[in-house]
This record gives structure tokens, C-alpha cells and sequence, in this order.
């Protein structure tokens, strides 16, 4: 019994991220590294695994970077997306499954857009692959990639090969279904997201991706 699920790539991937939650991730040449962050409000496990909304500081998210936070046990990226790869993203839609984001499961209403997201430059996703829940990896640079040679930047799960763009778009042909979900979440202030309410929904959380 104590080993159960140690090669079940759900567990894998769930582990993965609970070696970075809470952590800045951002691209530093050609590979990406971790570094402290401080945050300012925290719910007890508890609270968050009921489903309490957790808020994050963004104020000090550079481009390129990824912060990642926990909600209802599942990481939630948090991502400044610079205008290079916001620019790029409407040159993806012919090789994606569902570039208009129509399955309205995926988002609500108000990230069903090509950026998927309230501010262009934030991207707040559920970072779990919508294949088997693994967490795909960060490959924000533009450049070729073994698992694609004409790669735009956007996250790759290793697991069995699926692939998503900067808004979380899934890419035809791989085993991931949809797109990845994007969480409930408003901005309190410029620099505050609460993840797990809606804007405007007097504090009723959406059921939207939630888990």
C-alpha cells in the first residue's frame, strides 16, 4: 500500500508542483529557475482545500515570470506575458484544437477571448494537464524545441507529449483534450488577484474547472 500511485504520472505531476508552490519561476537563458517569494496573505490548508479564495501579490511579477499559487489543491499559474508572446499567439490558431476558446467549460465568460484573460499581459490558468492532470513545464522561449521545431513559447507536459500555447491553448494532435482551465479570479487592486471569485459575483465562487 505504500507504494501505491508512486508511478501514477497524475501523482508525478501533483508532486511537481508541490515542490514549487508558492514560487517565482522565471526564464533566465535558456532555462528557468526558481526564486523566493514572500506572501502577503496565506489561507490555512484547511481553508484552501475548501475552496477559500487565495490572493496573490503581483507587483513584483517581471515578464517572462510565473508565479505559482494553490487553490482547492491544484496550482494555479500566474504568468506576465511580455508583448513578444502576446503577439505571437494569433499566428497559433490554425494549429491549435480550440483557438477561440468555444468549449465554455474551459474559462468563464469573461476569459473566453484569444489571450484568455481579463488584463492581456496576466495569464492565470490551472496548471494541471487536461489529459491526466500531470503538470506540463514552462517553455515561454521562442525557439525550436525536440518536441517541436517550430515551437512559440507556451508549456509542454513530458508525460505524453501535450502541448499548450502562452494562453493555455491546446495544440491538435496531442492527447490533451481541451484547453487548459482558467480558475475563477478578479483583480482587488492592480497589483491583487483573488483566485476563486468572480468579478463582481459578491463573493460566490464560480464552478467553472473548479476541482
Amino acid at each position: 500500500m505504500a507504494n501505491q500511485g508512486v508511478n501514477d504520472p497524475v501523482n508525478q505531476g501533483r508532486r511537481r508542483f508541490l515542490t514549487a508552490t508558492t514560487a517565482v519561476v522565471g526564464a533566465v537563458g535558456a532555462g528557468f529557475v526558481a526564486v523566493p517569494f514572500i506572501k502577503s496573505w496565506n489561507p490555512s490548508t484547511r481553508a484552501k482545500l475548501a475552496g477559500a479564495p487565495v490572493t496573490a501579490d503581483i507587483s513584483a511579477l517581471e515578464e517572462g515570470q510565473r508565479l505559482i499559487m494553490e487553490w482547492r489543491g491544484q496550482p494555479i499559474w500566474i504568468v506576465k506575458r511580455s508583448k513578444q508572446m502576446l503577439d505571437v499567439l494569433p499566428t497559433l490558431d490554425a494549429r491549435l484544437r480550440d483557438p477561440k476558446s468555444d468549449n465554455l467549460d474551459q474559462q468563464p465568460a469573461y476569459a473566453k477571448n484569444e489571450l484568455r484573460s481579463i488584463k492581456p499581459e496576466i495569464s492565470v490558468l490551472v496548471g494541471l494537464c487536461t489529459h491526466l492532470g500531470c503538470s506540463p513545464e514552462m517553455k515561454a522561449e521562442i525557439k525550436p524545441e525536440p518536441f517541436d521545431p517550430n515551437w512559440k513559447g507556451g508549456y509542454f507536459c513530458p508525460c505524453h507529449k501535450s502541448r499548450f500555447d502562452m494562453s493555455g491553448r491546446v495544440f491538435d494532435g496531442v492527447p490533451a483534450p481541451i484547453n487548459l482551465l482558467v480558475p475563477p479570479h478578479h483583480y482587488q487592486d492592480d497589483n491583487t488577484i483573488v483566485i476563486g471569485v468572480d468579478p463582481s459575483s459578491g463573493g460566490a465562487a464560480s464552478t467553472t474547472g473548479a476541482a
